[in-house]
């Protein structure tokens, strides 16, 4: 039952993830800096991003803004479920295919619970301008974490019955023990993972409230990993309950203090998701769907292009909305404490 044994790598081999974590600098140093300069640093043409989050809770949304503002050529983006941060970075590929462009997408799901399938990711699949390769939630989920673990592939049953083999590089074996048929996922082990929590101080330890995602997977398994943060704290407040840090320091790059950073998407603990601006973002991107950019272009121009930083984005929103989001997140909060 075995297939071909031959397999391409997207991001880094496993021998090549091997010898990034040895290399690695793993030193207790001070990793805060800015925005511009994590992207501009670590990020690069080509390269395999992975996004964390799960599709609106803790989207790395400042640090994508700035990733398009940049300009970035024939990336892969990998990611389990995705939502705006996905849907910003197809739409600014949509807009101006010239300044950015993604060449390969390997995700378990990109669309919005409240509004269906992500209009964006219908634009770029529908007309053939991305690579697509199909996971589960659950396979793009051990995907990382053999990859964090060192591992080139993971044993599993799923995605065994179902027509996901037919569109991604599974490989089906009869098991050496039990002589059954067997799943072996690979490894992912991107060259980039962006991801957003909601604490973190500056040598890189992350404390992330609610779900977790797979961001401390995703941070294990990449050869670079770039935080941004809602609130920068001391080192000795985020060690004094060391089993509350999710993400070790020596997995991180990179540490930016970004309040909102997750915005329009939401932030346990923080604020709620702004469901008004992310129909009105959903709507335009139906409008290009269909043949008419003009308004995901406006959209762009004003609130991504035109703006020189995250703060300049979040200052297009009023307070009384900021607040609301805050106090709505922090009833749900409440609700499920």
């Amino acid at each position: 039952m075995e297939k071909s044994s031959e397999m391409f790598w997207t991001g880094l081999t496993p021998d090549e993830a091997r010898q990034a974590l040895v290399r690695k600098d793993k030193s207790k140093r001070d990793k805060r800096c800015t925005l511009e300069d994590a992207v501009a640093r670590f990020i690069k043409d080509g390269d395999n991003v992975a996004v964390g989050g799960f599709v609106n809770i803790r989207q790395p949304i400042a640090a994508v803004h700035e990733m398009i503002r940049h300009g970035f050529k024939d990336l892969t983006l990998s990611f389990q479920s995705g939502g705006m941060a996905i849907d910003y970075l197809g739409g600014a590929m949509a807009v101006r295919p010239d300044h950015f462009s993604i060449r390969r997408v390997e995700m378990a799901y990109w669309a919005h619970e409240s509004f269906g399938l992500s209009a964006v990711f219908r634009h770029l699949a529908e007309n053939g301008l991305i690579e697509l390769e199909d996971w589960s939630n659950y396979n793009m989920s051990a995907r990382f974490k053999a990859g964090a673990m060192g591992l080139p592939f993971i044993p599993c049953r799923s995605p065994l019955g179902s027509h996901v083999l037919e569109k991604c590089r599974a490989k089906v074996i009869d098991c050496p023990f039990t002589g059954t048929p067997i799943i072996l996922l690979p490894a992912s082990n991107p060259d980039v993972g962006i991801l957003h929590v909601q604490a973190a101080d500056h040598y890189g330890n992350c404390i992330i409230r609610g779900t977790d995602a797979t961001c401390p997977e995703i941070a294990m398994a990449s050869a670079h990993t770039i935080v941004t943060c809602e609130q920068l704290v001391s080192h000795e407040l985020i060690t004094r309950s060391s089993k509350d840090i999710s993400i070790p320091f020596m997995a991180v790059d990179a540490v930016v203090h970004v309040p909102f950073g997750a915005y329009p998407s939401s932030c346990r603990r923080h604020y709620y998701f702004n469901r008004e601006h992310m129909a009105t973002f959903h709507g335009l991107a139906t409008m290009a769907r269909k043949g008419n950019l003009d308004g995901l272009r406006a959209y762009y121009n004003d609130y991504v292009f035109g703006t020189k930083g995250f703060q300049a984005f979040i200052d297009h929103f009023p307070i009384r909305k900021i607040l609301e989001e805050q106090h709505s997140e922090q009833q749900n909060f409440e609700r499920l404490a």
